[in-house]
């Protein structure tokens, strides 16, 4: 699957992108705000990542620049969304990005985002949830941009790349409420 927004393209992360990904996420201050990514992240991570098959009801894209094809960063969905106590939410999607350093305070995580969240609607999610950990409030301001609402639930979420727990703040977005936000088509 493939989604072209005004700036961007969205794209499947290929084998061969392991480079670009680990050129992008090999930075503590990108991988710290990552539930899932390790620190440090090596090389073989990236070779690991790029090669997993994502589900098709959960598709993860490489984002570029659609006029050089640079990569920014990453963004997908996880359909296995659950709290601290283990609590699943079916029917529900988590929506994970990260961006690379050198392209943060351009609105690409925004844009990839609103992306993403039409590719969600077109699958049939009726939610997407998303996070922050709490010294990250970027993140939290991408969220609330995209259309997501507090669910005032802070929770304390397993960081790979801090090596310990940290608080979250949890967001929620209905997307028959959300149907405005995309502004682009997928392909």
């Amino acid at each position: 699957m493939f989604h072209r927004s005004e700036r961007l393209l969205l794209r499947p992360i290929w084998p061969e992108d392991w480079q670009a990904v680990y050129g992008g996420i090999a930075d503590e201050g990108v991988v710290r705000n990552l539930a899932r990514a390790p620190w440090p992240y090596s090389k073989q991570d990236a070779r690991d990542f790029a090669s997993r098959v994502p589900a098709p009801n959960e598709p993860r894209f490489l984002i570029t620049t659609a006029c050089n094809g640079h990569v920014v960063g990453c963004i997908g969905l996880d359909a296995h969304v659950s709290d601290s106590s283990g609590r699943e939410y079916p029917g529900a999607v988590e929506i994970g990005y990260w961006i690379a350093r050198q392209h943060w305070g351009k609105g690409f995580a925004t844009e990839a985002g609103r992306a993403v969240l039409s590719i969600a609607e077109a699958l049939g999610y009726p939610r997407v949830y998303g996070s922050h950990f709490l010294d990250n409030p970027a993140s939290g301001t991408v969220l609330r941009k995209l259309g997501f609402e507090p669910t005032g639930r802070v929770i304390e979420r397993h960081s790979c790349g801090r090596g310990e727990a940290a608080m979250t703040a949890e967001y929620a977005l209905e997307l028959a409420t959300a149907s405005g936000n995309s502004d682009s088509k997928a392909a």
